[in-house]
């Protein structure tokens, strides 16, 4: 079976990639230049030239393949409505090409869509708002409806492990640049969290048993993190003082970063653990904050 990846390259799509590559697979990747290629074909995989601007490649990648797993995304926050609107298109593309047969499409999406304040589940729906990345999760919807084969993979707001440039690298650089590990009031905010390599596992499960119907999976192997435990993992490698702030004085210190460090959210993946067998397995958040990986740079 081969398998058009986007994203091939990134922190996720990387994982995947060789996830799938183990177990047999072909593995078309999406490349936008040479040294892109030469990662993909240094792992195994073939190389696929074309950007997500560039719907003619995606749709001639698609056409390839016998699946599609689609991780890539631009996460360029100045354009992030357009993103999201080009990812909608995206999922388009890939469901005119998949319609009509039994090939898989997997699309990415995000925990931190779902309702907060409460515990969600795979069957929470995004609540429509301010932010527009639901449009992947819309497009998902618009292709199962065509008889696509389509399942959705909603991420945790960490996504951790070795060359991580996300959420906790910018906790540590913010906390770094400003001498003190800072969390909000009790710190009792929430983020689930799941290991690169897990993910990769349950990509490739979700791609071996997707069912037609618009099927969500939970990327989370930890459901709810306390926040303060994550500031204390990061003070206590940093060997800098851990100090609890107002809210008010906590959005000054995070900045631009102050929406995500006050996210709160408790999620479940048990129904995604008991219908496709994943088990994770990897290390938690804290005990690889813990192991210096993070802080040796």
């Amino acid at each position: 079976m081969k398998v058009f990846v986007t994203g091939a390259t990134g922190f996720v799509g990387s994982a995947i990639v060789q996830e799938l590559i183990d177990a047999g697979y072909q593995v078309l990747g999406l490349s936008r230049d040479e040294k892109a290629d030469q990662v993909l074909i240094a792992a195994g995989a073939q190389a696929h030239r074309g950007d997500l601007n560039d719907l003619d490649s995606l749709r001639k990648g698609a056409s390839a393949a016998d699946g599609v797993i689609h991780t890539a995304f631009n996460h360029d926050f100045s354009k992030f409505k357009e993103s999201s609107e080009n990812d909608r298109r995206v999922i388009e593309v890939f469901g005119d090409v998949l319609a009509g047969s039994d090939r898989p499409l997997i699309i990415t999406s995000a925990i931190g869509l779902l309702p907060r304040g409460r515990f969600v589940t795979e069957e929470d729906m995004p609540v429509a708002g301010p932010n527009p990345r639901i449009a992947s999760e819309q497009a998902a919807d618009a292709v199962a409806a065509k008889g696509v084969r389509v399942s959705v993979v909603r991420l945790s707001p960490t996504v951790h492990g070795d060359g991580d440039h996300a959420f906790i690298p910018t906790l540590i650089k913010i906390a770094k640049e400003k001498g003190v590990s800072v969390y909000d009031s009790e710190g009792l905010n929430t983020w689930p969290a799941v290991h690169r390599l897990d993910t990769a596992k349950l990509f490739k499960l979700a791609l071996e048993k997707a069912a037609v119907g618009g099927t969500r999976y939970h990327g989370v192997a930890e459901e709810g993190i306390p926040f303060r435990e994550i500031a204390e993992a990061i003070g206590k490698s940093l060997n800098i003082p851990v100090e609890s702030k107002s809210k008010e004085e906590a959005a000054a210190h995070f900045g631009s970063f102050a929406h995500f460090a006050a996210m709160d959210i408790h999620a479940s993946s048990n129904q995604t653990q008991e219908s496709l067998g994943w088990q994770p397995e990897q290390p938690g958040l804290i005990a690889d904050l813990d192991n210096g990986t993070y802080f040796s740079a």
